[in-house]
């Protein structure tokens, strides 16, 4: 038997220990929520035994959006699923970028930011991810600036759109 953990379980193990599929249908809604916002967990160590990460949804109501926070050492993603997302970041939330169906955002750990419905209308809805079970939300007393900057961000290793 190897001394690798991969390799060390025995086969009748991977039945109970192995993948798991969480059926969207039976997410866990008893996380914390901020008013206006619908969380649901999918995947943590409560439900699956997850070590290292959190995913869920979110539903942001329209014109609903969070205070100004951060997730301490956690990186989060949040992929747009509907609608219409609006990020703003920053030590007075000054810098502003919005995203869509499709596109996935990225916070790094300890950025004061706030999600924001763009959506008058429409419900946002988001798949989101954290880089650890836990549930770390640091809200913060920012007086945020009037008029952001809007920000285009520029993937690096494709500098010229992909092309």
């Amino acid at each position: 038997m190897s001394d690798d953990p991969v390799h060390s379980h025995t086969p009748t193990n991977w039945k109970h220990d192995g993948v798991r599929v969480v059926r969207g249908d039976q997410l866990d809604g008893n996380v914390p929520s901020t008013p206006g916002m619908d969380r649901k967990a999918a995947i943590n160590f409560a439900r699956v035994g997850a070590q290292k990460l959190w995913a869920g949804t979110v539903h942001i109501h329209p014109n609903a959006k969070t205070g100004a926070h951060h997730h301490g050492p956690l990186e989060s993603v949040i992929y747009v699923v509907k609608g219409r997302a609006r990020m703003r970041w920053g030590e007075a939330l000054e810098f502003t970028a919005e995203a869509g169906p499709g596109d996935f955002i990225y916070v790094p750990p300890f950025v004061p930011h706030q999600e924001i419905n763009a959506s008058e209308d429409e419900t946002l809805e988001c798949v989101l991810c954290r880089s650890d079970g836990q549930a770390v939300a640091v809200n913060m007393d920012i007086d945020p600036v009037e008029k952001p900057e809007t920000v285009l961000w520029i993937d690096p290793t494709h500098p010229n759109g992909g092309v």
